[in-house]
């Protein structure tokens, strides 16, 4: 699986676009906020000759969300998001203009991610992960054949997402990463909602949420 990286919006959110040898495509979190961000988005689509097929939220925060409009009315994309994050989705032209930024409605949700255990394009299958806690149908999405999970604002690199917004959890948030993303393994990539890019690994070792559960269970 190929991925790409755009860095979009106000709120520097990482926007993911992924597409194996089928060059069936899928946008993951799409955070692009104007036009020129669209153009950046649909001349890498277009300069490598992908079919985006998929809109994939890992939770319904208007900075994750603010460029599925364009991806569904430009490539005629099916949108996936959980149930669970529809009040958020529903509210992201009202929570994003509080912080000052203007966003597009999003569109009606084509697939519903609660209950589904993987989603796929192309010859690709990203297993659904359900990740409560920063919001109540975050998911995250693993691929196990690249060994990368996309994990949106529940986990980053040295920290974890807030879980004080409107829905927000944090028993839910640590069940979430020692249940569903920790046990992924060591080697796997971790690719998160903001920031750089770290491994499982490294978030045993130095992520400070991580480890004082560890060390208080020793």
């Amino acid at each position: 699986m190929n991925i790409h990286r755009f860095n979009f919006n106000p709120i520097s959110e990482n926007t993911w676009l992924v597409w194996d040898d089928t060059l069936e495509a899928a946008v993951i979190d799409a955070g692009n906020s104007n036009s020129p961000e669209d153009r950046e988005l649909d001349e890498f689509v277009a300069d490598n000759g992908l079919r985006v097929v998929l809109a994939i939220q890992t939770h319904g925060h208007f900075d994750h969300a603010m460029g599925v409009a364009h991806v569904v009315e430009r490539y005629g994309a099916r949108f996936a998001a959980h149930s669970g994050d529809a009040f958020l989705l529903d509210n992201i032209v009202s929570a994003a203009q509080f912080f000052g930024v203007t966003a597009r409605s999003v569109p009606p949700v084509d697939v519903d991610l609660a209950g589904l255990s993987e989603i796929g394009f192309g010859n690709t299958v990203l297993r659904v992960l359900p990740t409560p806690g920063h919001t109540p149908g975050h998911v995250c999405l693993f691929e196990p054949v690249s060994r990368v999970v996309f994990t949106g604002d529940t986990l980053f690199a040295d920290t974890i997402g807030r879980t004080d917004l409107p829905g927000g959890d944090y028993s839910w948030i640590m069940k979430s990463i020692f249940e569903q993303i920790l046990p992924l393994g060591g080697d796997v990539r971790v690719l998160p909602g903001h920031g750089r890019d770290t491994t499982i690994g490294q978030e045993l070792q130095s992520n400070p949420f991580i480890t004082e559960v560890l060390d208080e269970g020793r």
